[in-house]
């Protein structure tokens, strides 16, 4: 299992809709997500910036890069498309982040 970071971008004032949104995730985009192999999976935003930091774990044999290939998923972007910095698939432009300190 290792750990994958990335950023994203929230557009200003949907903090309270995108937690609703996730609150209610779809159960079976949570299926999904745990089938490609994807754990423990967080997400943070800064307020200030509207910006929204994601943490997972991701098993060694996880299919995490070809999620964006199912309809599901792209189902859910097209339903987050409205509130976040997307691409033009509706994807949400994400940015990788290089660890640089953990502690177990």
């Amino acid at each position: 299992m290792y750990r994958a970071a990335f950023k994203m971008r929230l557009k200003s004032g949907f903090e309270k809709e995108y937690k609703r949104r996730h609150d209610e995730i779809w159960p079976e985009l949570v299926r999904l997500l745990e089938e490609a192999g994807v754990r423990d999976y967080s997400i943070f935003l800064d307020e200030e910036t509207g910006d929204l930091y994601a943490v997972q774990k991701l098993t060694q044999e996880n299919t995490a890069g070809s999620l964006g290939q199912t309809d599901l998923m792209q189902r859910w972007w097209d339903y987050m498309a409205d509130i976040m910095e997307v691409n033009p698939d509706n994807s949400p432009v994400q940015r990788p982040l290089r660890e640089v300190f953990h502690m177990d």
